[in-house]
């Protein structure tokens, strides 16, 4: 009888000769000539185990612990969110899930949790995420949650990890949990993070996100590690009914004199030279190609450099500080997060408007009282530079003013999300995008869109 093991990232197979190995019917088997020991990938866990029960193959899984735990919690599930965990059972436990931000994905992995009563694993991008997912469960279980990441590593039959920490961990401890919930799960599309999925032996996996596919392709691993996308509602599904209905306004300005000179000039440096190397920048590969060049080739330098500047001219154009100061006076009532590309600029704003600012530089311990004096109503307006597009509990805004951004959807649709929780009210959310006419940044619009 065969004997199945978990050991450092892999599922140990005792009992199988190594003229065994290679048939068809084990999958992602393979013979460990230092262990003259038979293994597999610990995420193939799963297929292995339903490959030796259709083969009628008697075995003994020591891979998972016994823990069986009792859990309830006090959310009422909204219908979609029944439908998503309906779809991802019937996809055997496993599969992403792609709501929108705000439609309650957390509350949806709390629910899988205690349904499935199993040790689990909740894995997150950010320390604010870890501590986020960590009040949660203990409120609504009350029970010990585990923490690997933010200084602290302890063990629980429940656990939040950081993608960081799981990576580091994984090989010890990938055979204690039986789910796995990948939060903002695109990240594990990341060539290093894939192994946090790999050495986990978890056989129901459970992948969260509100944009799913990714530019460079990565979501097809993560369909093969976690599973396809087994349900999705959108913004527009969802808006009026459980989010908050929505309207996003364009608001096109002009470059001043000086800027458009200087733009135009970037531009045409930056265009001529595309012109001249065949290059088409259609893709992220010619981007790339056009990065490696630089690295040799003066001339394909200066066209980088011509476009940075072009893009840092029409993004942080002076009409758009003006624009936001009609804007902010316009809502005075209202709570409303600015959005830009360059920290320099949320500073400019910041002194400009009063603003309370969050960057990439803001302390975690200043950004959370930030966010509580938002969340409390002490500040009503906030200005951020990327910061806040995931990963961080943001609290209810009406209006985000996007001064500037990426030309990436998932950005759009995460800072959009940040105002589209229900408000009691039922007002409508309002979103501004300020761009810079007769420049590149009308095309970046129109593509995130």
């Amino acid at each position: 009888m065969l004997t199945l093991r978990f050991e450092d990232g892999t599922i140990r197979i005792d009992g199988l000769d190594e003229s065994d190995v290679g048939s068809d019917s084990l999958p992602g088997v393979a013979w460990d000539d230092r262990g003259l020991v038979a293994r597999a990938p610990a995420h193939r866990y799963a297929d292995l185990r339903r490959a030796l029960r259709e083969a009628d193959v008697r075995f003994e899984d020591r891979v998972l612990p016994e823990t069986s735990l009792s859990l309830s919690h006090a959310y009422d599930l909204r219908p979609y969110q029944e439908e998503a965990i309906d779809a991802w059972r019937a996809g055997d436990d496993r599969g992403v899930v792609e709501l929108p931000t705000g439609a309650g994905k957390t509350v949806l992995a709390v629910d899988v949790v205690a349904r499935l009563g199993v040790p689990t694993l909740v894995v997150v991008p950010t320390i604010d995420l870890l501590d986020q997912w960590k009040r949660e469960l203990e409120t609504e279980f009350d029970v010990p949650v585990g923490q690997f990441g933010g200084g602290e590593q302890t063990q629980e039959a429940i656990t939040v990890s950081t993608y960081d920490s799981a990576y580091l961990r994984a090989e010890d401890v990938g055979g204690d949990f039986g789910l796995v919930v990948f939060d903002e799960v695109h990240h594990l599309g990341g060539e290093g993070y894939r192994d946090v999925a790999r050495l986990v032996a978890a056989p129901a996996r459970l992948g969260l996100t509100a944009t799913f596919e990714r530019p460079d392709g990565a979501h097809e691993v993560i369909e093969d590690l976690v599973g396809p996308k087994v349900y999705e509602a959108g913004v527009d599904d969802l808006a009026g009914e459980h989010l908050a209905d929505y309207e996003v306004r364009r608001v096109e300005v002009e470059l001043g004199p000086e800027e458009r000179e200087a733009y135009e000039a970037a531009q045409g440096t930056f265009v001529g030279y595309l012109k001249r190397s065949n290059l088409s920048l259609k893709s992220g590969s010619d981007y790339r190609k056009l990065v490696m060049r630089s690295g040799n080739d003066p001339k394909a330098r200066e066209a980088l450099l011509a476009k940075q500047r072009a893009r840092r001219i029409m993004m942080n154009a002076d009409a758009k500080v003006e624009t936001l100061g009609r804007l902010l006076d316009r809502h005075r009532g209202d709570r409303v997060i600015v959005f830009t590309a360059h920290t320099d600029l949320v500073y400019r704003l910041s002194e400009r408007y009063l603003l309370p600012a969050i960057t990439s530089e803001t302390g975690a311990s200043e950004r959370r009282e930030i966010l509580d004096r938002f969340r409390g109503g002490t500040y009503s307006r906030v200005v951020t530079a990327n910061v806040l597009d995931e990963g961080v509990d943001v609290p209810d805004a009406n209006v985000a003013v996007v001064l500037a951004g990426s030309g990436s959807e998932r950005e759009f649709t995460q800072r959009l999300g940040r105002i589209l929780r229900p408000k009691d009210d039922g007002g409508r959310a309002l979103l501004y995008e300020v761009v810079s006419e007769e420049t590149a940044e009308e095309r970046v619009a129109d593509r995130r869109r």
